[in-house]
């Protein structure tokens, strides 16, 4: 599948991924998943998370594209494992202030229509709780977690503003949607360079962390999966948000084409993108799965939907394609295994994450983690809709 143009699928390739997929089922259960490779590493017991969430959406894509029912069942008797017939969320504390721990939500809307029992509702209700009572910048942005006050990341925009969109549209008569777009306009104001047209992975509105710019309160580097998460944010939240927001629609259909520009430039000759995305051929640095499959994906799935030209297709294709040909590969035992794919990056805490490029690189590259399978997989699903 090297020309990216072609929008037929090779055979070989679309059954070597049928067959990762259905490997990565026939390994897991909500209590152990083979893909949470940090609940592994870690040995704690799987708690309600957005690294399953992520998963479980990717799970529920195929079901949508192939009508295969025993998607359908794994990812509804997974989430079953956490969320009770009250509709209680096992594990899951609205009094973290975490996050991520929305984004695992999403998937609870489309089983709820699915099977309409309203446990689901309640426990999509409790979540929606949490934004109530997430504490905020004073610019008005959800801080990314309780123990990182003041701060804002890419990443909390995929983790809780699609999510937020889709209830205040379904649920809320859009009473708060524009409290979401004011997220996005403060994010593209304060955390996207002038210069490359990228945005940098995180914001510290008190100017206190040892990894900000005093100046601008940003961190210093463009961390692939950062971006990612934001260009998935994107295209989610427009995905989900009322016809009638027409020019809030197309302020995030602008910011989403013009970071796209921006990316466009430093993606590599195998269609991948670096780690550090400005930061090609720097010793240390590496070809990243997860946020080139996030890239993928969304652009993929905006040109499906119309919000850019069909011309970014190739971006999209050439970077699927650059995974497949480089990370997705059998091992020793016969099994297929998707590698390349950087583990966990963060700012602050007790590890001293200071956001320059020696901490990106030094972070464990793993094998078959839902950070980048989960993406791929809905990057896979895009490319099946295209060939319908």
């Amino acid at each position: 599948m090297k020309d990216a143009e072609v929008l037929k699928m090779d055979e070989k390739i679309n059954e070597k991924i049928r067959t990762y997929f259905e490997y990565l089922l026939d390994n897991s259960t909500a209590a152990a998943p083979m893909w949470n490779k940090e609940r592994i590493m870690y040995g704690v017991p799987n708690k309600w998370n957005y690294i399953d969430g992520c998963m479980i959406t990717a799970v529920l894509a195929l079901y949508e594209m192939t009508g295969n029912e025993r998607y359908f069942t794994f990812a509804k008797d997974f989430v079953d494992f956490f969320v009770k017939d009250d509709g209680h969320i096992e594990t899951y504390d609205v009094k973290e202030l975490n996050i991520d721990n929305v984004n695992a939500a999403r998937n609870l809307f489309t089983i709820y229509d699915k099977t309409h029992e309203e446990k689901y509702k309640k426990a999509i209700d409790s979540v929606r709780g949490q934004l109530e009572a997430m504490p905020r910048t004073k610019e008005g942005n959800f801080w990314h977690k309780n123990i990182y006050p003041y701060q804002v990341w890419l990443d909390g925009l995929y983790m809780a503003q699609p999510f937020y969109m889709q209830y205040e549209t379904r649920f809320n008569h859009m009473e708060k949607c524009l409290d979401s777009i004011h997220q996005f306009e403060n994010v593209e104001r304060l955390m996207k360079d002038p210069k490359t047209g990228l945005y940098y992975h995180g914001y510290d509105e008190s100017r206190e962390m040892f990894w900000c710019n005093k100046e601008t309160g940003c961190s210093s580097n463009f961390w692939l999966r950062a971006l990612g998460w934001f260009c998935m944010a994107l295209v989610d939240t427009a995905s989900v948000i009322d016809e009638s927001l027409y020019y809030e629609f197309r302020y995030l259909l602008k910011v989403y084409e013009e970071l796209i520009k921006s990316l466009a430039p430093y993606q590599d000759e195998s269609g991948m993108f670096w780690q550090v995305v400005d930061k090609g051929g720097v010793e240390g640095n590496y070809l990243e799965t997860s946020g080139t499959a996030l890239v993928a994906c969304s652009i993929l799935k905006a040109v499906r939907l119309g919000y850019i030209p069909e011309k970014y297709a190739k971006i999209g294709l050439d970077a699927f394609n650059g995974i497949v040909d480089k990370y997705l590969n059998v091992d020793e035992e016969g099994n297929l295994n998707l590698g390349g794919i950087c583990l966990v990056a963060g700012l602050g805490g007790p590890a001293m994450r200071d956001g320059s490029m020696e901490y990106y690189f030094s972070e464990p590259v793993v094998s078959n983690e839902a950070k980048g399978v989960a993406p791929f997989l809905l990057a896979y699903t895009e490319i099946l809709r295209r060939n319908k």
